[in-house]
């Protein structure tokens, strides 16, 4: 398949997201998000509640995780089968995985630990024709854009 040009904060979110960076993943994502008005707003915004989601459950707090699961899907489900490169089959399947015991649970604060092997990855199809590298600094948290 033919490589595609995508938003570089797209791809730089996507960067941060696939190293589990997912506070700054978000930041990069609502700085796209913010400035952009065309169809795939909301698709935006699903991806910063995935990523938030996943900043608060690896943190613990398993209620605000839950929420952002559930904010995160709803955003997404119009977007399904495909868009912007990404298989929401296969991310809606990895996060289901994940967020498992989160959404099984009915403890009002229960202590649930991520499992790292259960973290979703975004890879997207067809690929990026101009990918991104993340900086040493950006990898290193001293990036100061």
């Amino acid at each position: 398949m033919e490589a595609v040009e995508y938003e570089p904060l797209y791809l730089k979110g996507i960067a941060y997201f696939n190293i589990c960076d997912f506070y700054e993943a978000h930041e990069v994502w609502e700085e796209l998000w913010a400035d952009y008005q065309g169809p795939s707003r909301k698709f935006f915004q699903g991806l910063i509640q995935a990523a938030v989601g996943l900043h608060h459950f690896g943190n613990g707090n398993i209620r605000g995780a839950k929420k952002l699961y559930y904010g995160s899907r709803s955003y997404l489900e119009s977007f399904r089968p495909h868009h912007q490169g990404l298989d929401l089959e296969q991310f809606f399947a990895q996060m289901e995985d994940c967020f498992g015991d989160v959404v099984a649970t009915e403890d009002d604060f229960p202590q649930i630990d991520i499992d790292a092997d259960k973290i979703p990855e975004i890879h997207l199809n067809p690929p990026a024709a101009n990918p991104i590298e993340l900086t040493a600094e950006e990898l290193a948290g001293d990036d100061d854009d």
